[in-house]
């Protein structure tokens, strides 16, 4: 049952991340949660590309919205458990190249814990 949840969870958070609703991706976070980007860390080097919490992420991420209007990401497989989702999706930016990346959600609780992006 969990893994179905977490699976939801999943679907939740490309729905709201590909409509650039900032409110309902922030909902799906604990409010300490952990979120690590090799992005993070280039745009805010002193980061060292890990934030802490729902105003580092909301901050992090209205950043992208407001700088990437076309950013969006198309699923291409997701793998769970009780404890976590693997995502593998494509970044997709107007005039940039397509981007595959690989993104864990620790998940306790109905709660987004950590994530972690991976690119490559």
């Amino acid at each position: 049952m969990a893994t179905e949840k977490n699976l939801a969870i999943a679907h939740l958070w490309f729905d709201a991340f590909n409509a650039h609703n900032l409110e309902k991706l922030l909902s799906l976070y604990d409010d300490e949660a952990q979120h690590f980007s090799p992005k993070l860390k280039i745009r805010q080097p002193e980061t060292n590309g890990l934030v802490t919490g729902k105003e580092a992420l909301r901050t992090w991420w209205q950043d992208a919205f407001d700088r990437l209007p076309t950013l969006h990401y198309k699923v291409t497989s997701l793998t769970a458990n009780p404890d976590r989702v693997f995502m593998e999706y494509i970044r997709t930016v107007a005039n940039e190249p397509d981007m595959l990346v690989a993104e864990v959600l620790e998940i306790k609780d109905g709660s987004i814990i950590a994530s972690r992006v991976y690119h490559g």
